[in-house]
């Protein structure tokens, strides 16, 4: 089974989002969070987590770009658990047990979407807010082998 984890190419992430997701911890998209917004809440930093945020689930951060990679089913299940106590905390669920079945949901969404995808692949989400909701687009990034010829080797065979 795969997911997704957070990677950072620069500190870019750490000006851009109030709370930036730490480099390694598992993500999905996150757009839950921005379901009852409107264009009066797309205003600096949280139109930036808006536009191209994935959500981590640990800090509940935001990361430009993750890169898909196995996840076991123990870490599977507590990534589960922790988004069901996010939405009990955050979001006012109204018990751990209604919040597990959407947070399984949601994780199984990006399991999907990670499925089928070679590991290392970058993925990154856009977000609009239209008529009918928040509209979201993913694009992937598709890792290319290095080649021999791309590493600079120095030295001599001759010298010990």
């Amino acid at each position: 089974m795969k997911l997704a984890r957070a990677i950072h190419f620069d500190e870019s992430d750490m000006n851009v989002f109030h709370t930036p997701a730490r480099t390694g911890e598992w993500c999905l998209s996150g757009g839950f969070e921005f379901s009852n917004w409107s264009d009066a809440d797309l205003t600096g930093k949280a139109r930036q987590a808006f536009t191209n945020g994935w959500l981590g689930l640990e800090t509940f951060g935001r990361v430009t770009f993750i890169a898909v990679t196995q996840i076991e089913p123990a870490e599977l299940d507590a990534l589960i658990e922790n988004l069901a106590q996010h939405f009990v905390n955050m979001y006012g669920a109204p018990s751990l047990n209604d919040a597990k079945t959407v947070a399984k949901d949601e994780v199984m969404q990006m399991v999907d979407m990670c499925d089928g995808q070679p590991p290392n692949t970058l993925m990154t989400v856009t977000r609009e807010l239209t008529d009918s909701g928040v509209k979201e687009s993913f694009r992937t990034i598709e890792p290319k082998d290095a080649g021999l010829d791309q590493f600079a080797i120095h030295g001599s065979v001759d010298e010990p």
